[in-house]
């Protein structure tokens, strides 16, 4: 019988540990979604003084990043950009990935701190 070396110890640990780190990621953004397409739902709601919206885009913008999604804040158009992963990230969150896009403008919301979120130039 080969002998458990520290190496393989500590890949065992950390294969378990992804693993069961991978699991309850994945299950808000499956619950957030609507159960007739996957898309994401849509929302209207006031977080912190902010009105932030979300719903499926309509037409053909110039970004379709958000997997046909748009996300605004109090108006504002949020560019939003579902991740490969199924992970939602924003402009103004951009490397801190969330399970949803009512999650992606609830973290620009905290992250502008009460400024005005600035309308994104098209290319």
């Amino acid at each position: 019988m080969p002998e458990l070396s520290r190496r393989r110890a500590l890949t065992a640990a950390a294969v378990l540990a992804s693993a069961a780190g991978a699991v309850p990621a994945l299950t808000p953004a499956a619950a957030a979604a609507d159960p007739h397409h996957g898309a994401p739902r849509a929302f209207d709601e006031v977080y912190k003084g902010r009105r932030i919206q979300g719903r499926p885009a309509t037409g053909s913008g110039h970004h379709q990043h958000g997997a046909g999604y748009a996300v605004f804040v109090d108006g504002v158009e949020l560019h939003v950009m579902r991740n490969a992963d199924g992970s939602w990230i924003s402009v103004v969150s951009h490397y801190d990935p969330v399970p949803t896009p009512r999650a992606a403008a609830r973290a620009a919301v905290d992250e502008l701190q009460g400024a005005p979120l600035l309308p994104f130039p098209a290319n």
